[in-house]
């Protein structure tokens, strides 16, 4: 039994004697990498100053989460030609794409949406002539100063607020 732990010992203190290196430098390896930074490429378009640039708005069911599915969609649209600029707020489930209505139709952008995904349905697509966030509204004009809170838990405007979104609602 001694001879069998002897042996053992010995051979676990070659093991550790030959795997060790003397050297204390560590190997470094370079590798080239391309980095390419996401808003270069929305940037490098070009973009037509003499073209008729139209706004769409439409609703967008299927979305589960912001992440994932509403910047999928947006970086699609975005990347299509002759669009602008391209939003898709997710909470409201709402797409905002301003685009040059030469190169970019409705059907268009509805068949980005598509591709994107098999679940994402285009719904109330409609021309406008500013986005609903440009809109004014109480919640984010008044920032809650001059609001109330109803028991239903939406926003309203105060009777006695002087601020012009809820001058609008009386």
């Amino acid at each position: 039994m001694k001879t069998l732990q002897n042996i053992l010992v010995i051979a676990l203190i070659s093991i550790s004697i030959i795997s060790c290196k003397s050297e204390t430098k560590p190997e470094v390896k370079t590798i080239e990498t391309e980095v390419k930074a996401e808003s270069s490429t929305y940037q490098a378009k070009t973009l037509d100053p003499n073209a008729n640039y139209a706004k769409a708005e439409f609703g967008i069911e299927g979305m589960t989460c912001a992440m994932g599915c509403a910047k999928t969609i947006e970086k699609k649209i975005a990347k299509m030609d002759g669009v602008k600029s391209a939003k898709v707020d997710f909470d409201r489930q709402l797409a905002m794409v301003e685009y040059d209505d030469a190169k970019v139709t409705p059907n268009s952008l509805e068949e980005a949406v598509a591709k994107a995904g098999d679940l994402y349905k285009v719904k109330d697509m409609k021309t406008v002539e500013a986005f609903s966030n440009e809109t004014k509204n109480c919640k984010a004009d008044c920032k809650m100063e001059c609001c109330k809170t109803k028991d239903d838990k939406k926003m309203a405007c105060a009777d006695d607020c002087k601020k012009e979104c809820c001058a609008k609602k009386a």
